[in-house]
């Protein structure tokens, strides 16, 4: 994170804070992230107004005083831009009497002055919203849109997460050779060891779904082909012994890439839990930063709005993400039946390669495995 937008502030000028009270809520490249009161005190002042984008990270935003009598003393204080100094002490007894030099904030961990010195304030900038036990919360999209008198348009204020999907996607689109892979997969046997698993674990409650079988064969096919689970680091290629799979979630704030660790070493029903419990915290808007950054490769499923196959961008810097369709029913020859075939389901996979570090002939050995675990899904366990 190197900008953030605040969202909203939930005190105002001269509330009384308690630690741990939610003080605002900031929008960062991924999440709407809660801000909680370091310490007790006083809201003295408000510098970064909600709503006002493309906050630096070590920004001045607000001021906090220990007691309310203070309030008063940063009803004009604007902030230079300079780093904040450390109030005068008091005079000497012998000394002359003088006027006291406005108040200005020195930073938190500044020593408390003097009583007899000027108010000292507390101060919180982007940078403390980043601090371990902010938690993230969900929040309403920054900024209001405005609609002309007559126009036929509306324009949309650009969030700072949607602002980096775009940045990461042209990246990844004009910087990484892509090329496509197409597959179709039989999913019979899928779908019976499927429906046979959820008759046993419907007493627990749950439900394990085709994803979560091909996020497992996915992740198995990746320890056959290491290269397809690797990254291009301009001088040499890191290739990750563990499998940790991004699964792609649509939120209303955009995509989000929550990640699946060690996808290969896990059983499909601890799968299935990691999922549903990382796409139900990345639509709350809150995922914890380490729960969605980083991963060694991508799988984006889109059967579910009728989609039936489709090519992905990968997500840089890993080079390889599977693109996966609907389930379509299609007659195929079967020399077993009365009638000369049967019905079966199948499911067209698009792997999307990075040509630098997966050359064709590699990503087609990595469809190869894929559809080889899927169509016998028994051999997963091998």
């Amino acid at each position: 994170m190197e900008l953030g937008t605040i969202v909203s502030w939930e005190k105002k000028e001269g509330d009384k804070l308690n630690e741990g009270d939610l003080l605002a809520e900031i929008e960062t490249d991924k999440a709407t992230m809660g801000f909680e009161t370091p310490e007790e005190g006083y809201l003295a002042k408000i510098l970064v107004a909600a709503g006002q984008k493309d906050v630096p990270i070590g920004k001045l935003v607000c001021i906090i005083v220990e007691n309310e009598a203070d309030v008063a003393a940063f009803k004009d204080y604007k902030d230079t831009g300079a780093a904040p100094a450390k109030p005068a002490a008091a005079p000497a007894p012998s000394a002359p009497a003088a006027a006291p030099p406005a108040p200005t904030p020195p930073p938190v961990s500044a020593p408390p002055p003097p009583a007899a010195a000027a108010p000292q304030p507390m101060t919180a900038d982007l940078a403390g919203m980043q601090a371990a036990g902010a938690a993230p919360t969900a929040g309403a999209p920054a900024g209001a849109v405005s609609i002309p008198a007559g126009a036929a348009f509306v324009d949309i204020p650009v969030s700072n997460i949607r602002g980096v999907i775009a940045k990461r996607l042209l990246e990844s689109k004009t910087t990484i050779p892509h090329y496509y892979l197409t597959v179709d997969v039989n999913m019979d046997q899928v779908t019976k060891l499927r429906a046979r698993f959820n008759k046993q674990l419907e007493k627990e409650g749950t439900k394990l779904s085709i994803n979560d079988f091909i996020i497992k064969a996915a992740a198995m096919a990746c320890k056959k082909v290491p290269e397809a689970n690797s990254a291009w680091m301009d001088t040499v290629i890191r290739q990750f012994d563990s499998v940790d799979v991004s699964v792609a979630v649509s939120t209303d704030r955009g995509l989000i890439t929550p990640i699946v660790f060690s996808a290969d070493r896990k059983g499909i029903a601890d799968i299935s839990k990691d999922v549903k419990n990382l796409a139900a915290k990345a639509r709350e808007g809150k995922l914890q930063p380490q729960e969605f950054q980083g991963g060694t490769f991508s799988v984006s499923n889109l059967g579910m709005f009728g989609v039936t196959h489709f090519c992905a961008i990968i997500n840089p810097p890993q080079s390889c993400i599977l693109a996966v369709g609907g389930t379509q029913k299609r007659l195929v020859p079967d020399k077993d039946s009365e009638a000369g075939f049967k019905e079966s389901d199948y499911v067209a996979v698009t792997l999307s390669c990075d040509h630098r570090t997966v050359d064709g002939a590699v990503g087609a050995r990595w469809l190869q495995y894929f559809r080889q675990f899927l169509e016998d899904p028994n051999s997963m366990l091998l």
